[in-house]
């Protein structure tokens, strides 16, 4: 019997592989970019299995063009980059990676929240252009206190929880909103307060940013949101960039509504030169690497590639986004191993 083909749109780390090469005939994009729409297309066509990326767009053409797909793959916690309705409707089984990259990002977001209000990366681009002329100085680079201060946490799932956890030893307030409230149980194990998120922005000195993104998370965080901050506050996001206004943000810190920002994401990757963000000098940017750790990418890797060689199996895959499939295609139907 002929091995299922795989396609995976770049090339990963070896925990991956190793797991999709005793079954399947792999064929990788050796190019450092992804590919494009029309090599997505082409390679798609005569293949079983798709491993993407979140750079990829699976929309319905690329699904289309795969009549023996049976299986997407992608390298995520994120999956809005797939036309999920439509691979649904075609019988092709969707999955994921949530879970292992959230003390990575939880992490990073600690990152950014002390480079923010300590200026780390304004900092250093002063020591780094020469500018340090004075030893010490009462006034230079004063930034804003992180201990005892109150957080402010727009999503309390995996990621935002872990970062309520860190939150702890530096003794913060915390308060968070969801528009679904978690268990009673869990805010007394957090230490953590629901309230709106008007309260929130109004309230926190730190606010970070742990939402999917959806139709009704688009412009979360607009202008009218950036006006309810503190005037000392920051803004942290490492969730995606279309939730936070670019525009309004760019605004915000050039007219001094806010302190401060640290961006990990964007509504264009890589950003745009254009971007009025680049320009402000209290704003910290980040290359989308919340998750850019050995340990979690390693991991990423081997679950994708495990979720894809289930499916082929005919098993159901630990992560799968669109349990609906199963009515279309059961996985006796997609069984290839």
């Amino acid at each position: 019997m002929a091995k299922p083909k795989v396609y995976v749109t770049r090339e990963i780390p070896k925990a991956g592989m190793d797991v999709l090469k005793p079954y399947c005939e792999v064929e990788v994009n050796q190019a450092e970019q992804p590919p494009t729409k029309a090599e997505l297309i082409l390679r798609a066509s005569d293949k079983d299995g798709l491993i993407c990326l979140l750079t990829d767009q699976v929309d319905k053409e690329v699904l289309a063009s795969g009549p023996q797909l049976k299986v997407v793959s992608s390298i995520s916690v994120g999956f809005n980059h797939i036309d999920v309705s439509e691979a649904t409707k075609r019988g092709i089984y969707v999955t994921y990676t949530p879970g292992v990259l959230t003390d990575a990002t939880a992490d990073f977001t600690w990152a950014l929240i002390m480079a923010t209000a300590k200026r780390v990366a304004e900092a250093d681009r002063y020591v780094r252009d020469l500018k340090w002329k004075i030893a010490w100085a009462p006034m230079m680079f004063l930034g804003s206190e992180v201990y005892g201060r109150t957080l402010g946490i727009i999503g309390l799932g995996r990621i935002g929880s872990a970062v309520a956890e860190r939150a702890k030893g530096f003794r913060m307030k915390l308060m968070y909103y969801d528009p679904v409230r978690a268990p009673t149980q869990k805010e007394k194990e957090v230490g953590i307060e629901y309230t709106s998120l008007e309260n929130v922005l109004k309230q926190a000195d730190f606010v970070t940013v742990h939402v999917p993104y959806l139709p009704e998370t688009h412009h979360l965080i607009g202008r009218d949101q950036l006006r309810m901050m503190k005037p000392t506050a920051h803004l942290v996001n490492t969730a995606r960039g279309p939730i936070v206004d670019e525009a309004a943000l760019a605004t915000a810190i050039k007219e001094k509504w806010i302190a401060g920002a640290a961006l990990d994401v964007f509504a264009k990757e890589p950003i745009e030169s254009q971007n009025p963000l680049l320009h402000l000098e209290n704003v910290t940017l980040a290359p989308h690497i919340a998750s850019a750790t050995g340990e979690s990418r390693f991991a990423m890797a081997r679950i994708a590639a495990e979720n894809l060689i289930a499916v082929l199996k005919g098993e159901k895959p630990t992560f799968l986004v669109n349990a609906d499939v199963m009515t279309v295609r059961p996985l006796s139907r997609a069984k290839m191993l």
